[in-house]
């Protein structure tokens, strides 16, 4: 029986969201999954308008309406708004062998209908509109699309929606009847997970198999406004800045409290050979950052023994925080405009022929530091005719231009690490997303089918078994080629505590599985980094051998 995968993404952009949806229908279609997917979430302002809509319903004019979006899409009906307080789902189902679009609606309808009179609320769907009504008006709009017998969008469901929003449309192309929340109905606020709660079982009930996974309730959606999260306590606690906190946790045989202790596998040995300090003295001489120094990864010693280096542009301070990562939050200095010429100098001199860049967070810059990438690549390819290039890119805060910078140079892969499973991102994470993750590695790997995708994940830090394993499905659902999973060493005694080292036994299990699931290339392992056999993986793809 098929299987349904639940995900509540938490707050998403509605052009991010799309091409999540894209990317997992087309997952759908060509086989890269077998399971269908439930898409939750919520959108900031946008109002969409259907494939057949009549635009007078949209009563103000696209240029007036600075603080929503206006959005052509390619879904049945009307004109409607998303926005804040509203729960938003996106069915990617196959209808295979018969398809009965009619039907797919009725399914969602009907357990909208369930899901309010679990409220004590009395609801209905109506002959000839699809839709969600009650005594006081329409509670909930559908519309789909269905392609190759697999559906795209979906529904929303008005939780605690400001009735505004709907002044600016006719909703649905309806004028003689009004629009109402769930909350107004139940007279009481209802929380957008508390629908989540009452809905996810009536859609999941024809299902045998339903896998969930949430991400954090945040910004007025929880049942409760959560005040802050592991992160948020560690930025106050001075734990990012230059320099770390001043205040140090106690700590007894290197362990903070609760924490295990570090196991015979996770020991490094130092080998600070000639080829170690030969790269070293380059770095500096040429006034380069490397994320192997920064970050303090464990497999300095043997990479830059072997002459590899993971370049680290835009400088060494990171304008946002992870509570895993040793790279300084604050505020970054001036772009380096002869930073990418460095760069490539450096990869000609040591003669390599995978070259990986990478970089901090730039959210000061309007293209995230786009640009940089890109010129570091054209620069490479000059100096080092041959040369492989990998990059490892920060969101761009779903910039889709910038995104195209990079890839326009063609590197031959792009890297964007996913870090932690759904419901960490925010605990770990202050400005982090796995729908745009999502979206960003689908959005590469279509602007640039020739190269391969690559994302990462980290362990060890309060995830399950099982929520690793439903990580690595939506990776290969997008179409990732390649994933790295590697344990979490806490850089300092301020940041995150390790909740547990995962054995080389579980590493080896996750492999399997991953591949097993379709992905390519798994790198598993304790002390496998992002970059870490970086060329062995690429070449792994296409059967070759990495040296």
């Amino acid at each position: 029986m098929t299987r349904l995968r639940v995900r509540w993404l938490g707050r998403l952009a509605y052009g991010e969201a799309w091409d999540l949806q894209r990317a997992l229908h087309e997952g759908r279609v060509a086989g890269r999954t077998g399971d269908d997917y439930l898409l939750l979430l919520e959108h900031p302002p946008v109002y969409t308008v259907g494939r057949h809509a009549d635009r007078a319903n949209l009563l103000v004019a696209s240029h007036q309406m600075s603080d929503a979006e206006v959005v052509d899409t390619d879904r049945g009906g009307d004109v409607t708004f998303h926005g804040p307080g509203q729960l938003v789902g996106y069915p990617i189902v196959s209808l295979r062998p018969r398809p009965d679009v009619v039907g797919h609606v009725a399914w969602m309808e009907q357990a909208i209908v369930a899901a309010l009179g679990d409220l004590g609320i009395r609801a209905w769907g109506e002959d000839g509109t699809a839709g969600v009504w009650t005594e006081r008006g329409k509670v909930a709009a559908i519309g789909v699309r269905m392609a190759h017998m697999v559906t795209m969008h979906g529904f929303a469901v008005n939780c605690t929606t400001d009735a505004e929003w709907f002044g600016r449309i006719n909703p649905c192309g309806i004028t003689d009847r009004p629009v109402t929340t769930v909350s107004e109905l139940a007279g009481r606020r209802v929380s957008i997970e508390e629908m989540v709660d009452l809905l996810v079982p009536h859609l999941g009930a024809r299902y045998g198999d339903v896998e969930e996974q949430r991400a954090a309730f945040t910004r007025g959606t929880g049942r409760a406004e959560r005040e802050s999260f592991d992160v948020d306590r560690l930025v106050a606690a001075g734990t990012f800045r230059p320099g770390g906190t001043e205040t140090i946790p106690l700590m007894r045989d290197g362990r903070l409290p609760g924490e295990p202790r570090k196991p015979e596998w996770m020991k490094v040995r130092l080998r600070l050979g000639q080829g170690y300090r030969d790269l070293k003295h380059m770095m500096r001489g040429l006034e380069l950052h490397t994320v192997c120094e920064e970050a303090g990864c464990p497999n300095i010693y043997e990479c830059w023994a072997s002459g590899t280096a993971t370049f680290m542009l835009l400088g060494d301070v990171c304008t946002r925080a992870c509570s895993f990562c040793d790279v300084a939050t604050g505020r970054p200095g001036e772009v380096d405009s002869g930073e990418p010429a460095r760069v490539a100098e450096a990869v000609a001199s040591m003669g390599v022929r995978h070259a990986v860049l990478t970089s901090v967070n730039r959210d000061d810059l309007p293209d995230g530091g786009a640009e940089v990438f890109a010129e570091s690549i054209r620069r490479i390819r000059d100096a080092a005719p041959g040369c492989e290039v990998e990059v490892l890119i920060p969101d761009f805060k779903g910039d889709a231009e910038a995104l195209d910078m990079v890839m326009s140079e063609k590197p031959e892969v792009l890297n964007h690490n996913t870090e932690t499973v759904l419901r960490l991102q925010r605990e770990i994470r202050t400005a982090a997303s796995y729908g745009r993750s999502l979206a960003l590695l689908a959005r590469a790997g279509w602007r640039n089918p020739a190269g391969a995708v690559k994302s990462g994940l980290i362990v060890g830090m309060g995830e399950t078994k099982e929520e690793v394993v439903s990580t690595l499905a939506d990776l290969r659902a997008v179409g990732v080629d390649i994933v790295t999973i590697g344990q979490y060493l806490r850089p300092t005694a301020g940041h995150r505590p390790v909740h547990r080292y995962v054995t080389p036994e579980e590493f080896a299990e996750y492999k399997a599985v991953g591949e097993g699931l379709g992905i390519p290339h798994v790198e598993s392992g304790p002390l496998v980094r992002s970059s870490y056999h970086a060329k062995e993986a690429a070449a792994a793809l296409h059967g070759e051998p990495g040296d």
